[in-house]
């Protein structure tokens, strides 16, 4: 059972990690080298809100929403 779980801190510790130690040793030359994965979370995000205001808006114009509170069966 104790080589099991010394399997899975191998694969976590040794493989699945490394690219994040590796960005933490970047930091120390360049804090924004070590902060593209930050950059990169961000930019999607801001895209994807980007996106929904742009729907939201465009159903609005042409009133396709149902704003009635009855339209679920729990807030009749």
């Amino acid at each position: 059972m104790k080589a099991f779980f010394e399997g899975i801190e191998y694969l976590f510790v040794d493989i699945l990690f490394k690219p994040l130690d590796w960005l933490r040793e970047l930091e120390l030359a360049s804090w924004f080298g070590a902060n593209t994965l930050n950059w990169i979370f961000m930019i999607i995000c801001a895209v994807a809100i980007v996106y929904w205001i742009k729907q939201l808006k465009l159903h609005k114009e042409n009133n396709d929403e149902y704003q009635d509170t009855t339209a679920h069966s729990f807030l009749k």
